[in-house]
């Protein structure tokens, strides 16, 4: 089944079943989290110690 038809199915069965508002709000208050999280990090930038370092490979 391809993506379109797929969407438009699962868009027909919200309309008949919308979710509660109480998915709904944690639903928009997960989105807002990232998009906070997400301009913070293009704002600031990312921090020296959240990034990973590579460990050089001793061979014997």
């Amino acid at each position: 089944m391809d993506p379109l038809t797929r969407l438009l199915i699962r868009l027909a069965q919200w309309h008949r079943n919308p979710p509660s508002r109480r998915w709904v709000r944690i639903a928009v208050v997960t989105l807002v989290l990232v998009a906070v999280v997400v301009a913070i990090e293009k704002l600031v930038g990312w921090p020296d110690w959240l990034s990973a370092e590579r460990v050089p490979i001793r061979r014997m």
